[in-house]
């Protein structure tokens, strides 16, 4: 079987590239696509190629590179040995954008009835701001900023709402996001530069600063910003993985106020639930996909753009540009010719 992939190529091009698709193990499954999301910050850096030596990016990227890990699709054929999934199935998966694609059975995710393909894609987006909620070991009545409020930011409000903050306050530039911030849960906006903030988050908490900063930019010049905004014993949060950690520095205040700066990747989490901890990947997507059922989240509103994966390149050509009004781009590969 051949299959239509998005791939990225060095000097920021993407093109549909033709691949072959292997059958499936004996305990695989074979899956057509439906939707896959977009990841806007980490792909749109995976694109432009710039990486520290050392760093995990340096090691992942390599080109032809296939983007991607938020997708949605159908089960067409599963292995002899595969029990936990059928033809027909309609599934979450983290793997790359493409057409058709092989998967363990242990590794995708079926989608309740009430959940669409569309918020079915956002699944491993959801698991990583969990883990990065959990991070911070918050407590009820703390106050949190985030800082950038593209798709991690809004998922961090919608959990830190559900998990009792006080009071959530979104800071970033464009007011687009800030105004679905408010729907997603943040208690106060501010429409600036986060350098600019610390008078604002200083009378918003009435002087006692924040007890949590989550900076969810991936700039490297944004966490020494982040370290005036927390309180003594205050927690900053890194959501945002930087290419160029080089570039990265902490600025005054650390040490004086014996701030934690807690780092958070998607992988690490536990393979295998334990009575310490029984938040694997299998455990928090049910959660997940819980609360879009109950109503408690929300992804439809944060979804802004669609379009065929034909249109890749012009797509990721405009991301590179200009972000500012993308929040969830969709593919739909029911559109692909």
């Amino acid at each position: 079987m051949k299959s239509m992939n998005i791939m990225f190529y060095e000097g920021e091009k993407v093109k549909l590239s033709e691949e072959s698709v292997a059958s499936p193990g004996e305990n695989e499954v074979l899956c057509k696509a439906k939707k896959s999301l977009i990841s806007i910050g980490t792909e749109t850096l995976c694109l432009r190629g710039i990486f520290d030596n050392g760093t995990n990016w340096k090691d992942w990227v390599k080109w032809p590179f296939n983007a991607g890990y938020s997708m949605s699709g159908e089960v067409i054929e599963v292995g002899e040995k595969v029990d936990k999934v059928k033809v027909g199935d309609r599934v979450a998966v983290t793997t790359p954008h493409q057409q058709y694609f092989v998967a363990n059975q242990d590794d995708v995710h079926i989608l309740p009835e009430e959940i669409n393909h569309e918020e079915g894609t956002w699944m491993s987006l959801a698991c990583t701001t969990q883990l990065g909620v959990r991070r911070a070991d918050l407590e009820m009545g703390e106050m949190v900023g985030i800082v950038g409020m593209g798709m991690l930011g809004q998922l961090v409000a919608q959990y830190l709402r559900l998990s009792g903050a006080r009071k959530i306050i979104a800071i970033d530039p464009v007011q687009k996001r800030l105004d679905i911030a408010k729907k997603s849960g943040a208690t106060h906006a501010l429409s600036l530069d986060v350098k600019s903030s610390e008078e604002q988050i200083s009378e918003i908490t009435g002087g006692r600063m924040l007890d949590v900063v989550y900076d969810i930019t991936g700039r490297p010049d944004v966490l020494a910003s982040c370290i005036p905004l927390v309180r003594k014993l205050g927690r900053v949060v890194l959501l945002g993985d930087t290419t160029i950690p080089t570039q990265q520095y902490l600025g005054p205040g650390v040490v004086f106020k014996s701030i934690s700066i807690l780092g958070v990747h998607a992988f690490v989490r536990p393979d295998v639930a334990t009575i310490y901890n029984p938040w694997t990947y299998k455990e928090m997507t049910l959660l997940f996909f819980e609360y879009l059922m109950q109503g408690k989240m929300n992804v439809k509103e944060l979804i802004t753009h669609k379009f065929s994966p034909e249109q890749a390149p012009s797509v990721y050509g405009k991301l590179l540009v200009d972000r500012a009004d993308s929040i969830g781009v969709i593919f739909d590969w029911d559109l692909l010719k």
